[in-house]
């Protein structure tokens, strides 16, 4: 029996959940499927999965060879695009790590969209601010504002990104509407634990301005920052796709008008090399083609 088949085949069931949903994906009977399943205990000398009638799970042999197996084939995968003999689409379990402010409408219909193009590639999406080692957790890919990405990593730019410092009308109001740094250095802010915001530059009519916020609150969560900020206990520095719409309706206002800071650039992070799996590749060249058209 072809090994290298067999691990295609335990791979799909992991996926799709089932040795029926696996084989009807292959184009094998689900027999067949079931065979090349034991195949691999067999040759292993170990049961990979423990069955029901309605169940399915890895055993703690199955979840250890379950990751070499996909790193195997990914391998192999990127060994015959280097070449030109891939005819593989983009398949499998994408694991990505992503900012926490990645939960908004705009990012979930472009997931949404991707989905619809890629129905072969389930999205594992964790949202977290904290930098995520990608080889030590077995990330595929990372959705990062960052200026150091890292030396054993590579980068490529996705879009523009433009963050605003922004308040609740009544606490601005309160505080006389602030027209100077130094007025908006004594609000209080909403201050993030996983970035440095001293030294915050914001350009405005006079040129370049540097503040230096005072801490209300500080928080590792962008959501609850934004929640902060609505019930007026400070002030933040959020995405545009987290407070362009409250903006708009005036919901919240800048604190500090006519000034704004330089456009961050959102970048999808892998390890280094040199070919990319189809999956990992698709996600990034439709994120790059979709985030560029939305800014």
């Amino acid at each position: 029996m072809d090994t290298l088949q067999s691990l295609r085949v335990f791979r799909e069931v992991i996926d799709s959940g089932s040795f029926v949903a696996a084989a009807n994906r292959l184009g094998l009977s689900t027999a067949m499927a079931s065979k090349h399943v034991a195949h691999l205990e067999r040759e292993l000398g170990a049961r990979l999965l423990n069955r029901t009638s309605r169940h399915l799970s890895l055993t703690e042999a199955g979840a250890v060879y379950l990751e070499q197996c996909r790193e195997a084939l990914d391998s192999l995968q990127a060994g015959e695009a280097a070449i030109g003999l891939s005819q593989e689409a983009p398949r499998g379990v994408l694991k990505v790590t992503a900012p926490v402010w990645c939960a908004n409408r705009r990012f979930a219909d472009v997931l949404a969209a991707y989905r619809a193009q890629q129905p072969q590639v389930t999205v594992d999406i964790r949202l977290e601010n904290r930098r995520v080692d990608l080889v030590e957790e077995g990330y595929d890919l990372a959705l990062r504002v960052t200026r150091d990405p890292g030396a054993s990593l590579i980068v490529r730019p996705l879009c523009t990104l433009q963050f605003h410092l922004v308040g609740a009308p009544a606490l601005l109001k309160r505080a006389g509407h602030p027209r100077s740094a130094a007025d908006v250095e004594g609000l209080g802010a909403i201050l993030p634990t996983y970035v440095n915001l001293d030294g915050l530059e914001v350009v405005g009519p006079a040129g370049k301005l540097r503040l230096h916020l005072a801490a209300a609150m500080k928080s590792d969560d962008t959501n609850l920052a934004y929640h902060a900020v609505h019930a007026g206990l400070g002030i933040a520095y959020l995405p545009d796709w987290l407070v362009a719409e409250d903006l708009k309706r005036g919901v919240l206002e800048r604190a500090l008008p006519g000034h704004e800071t330089p456009p961050s650039t959102l970048y999808a992070v892998y390890t280094s090399r040199k070919y990319l799996t189809a999956k990992v590749r698709s996600f990034i060249d439709f994120f790059s083609a979709a985030l560029a058209c939305a800014e």
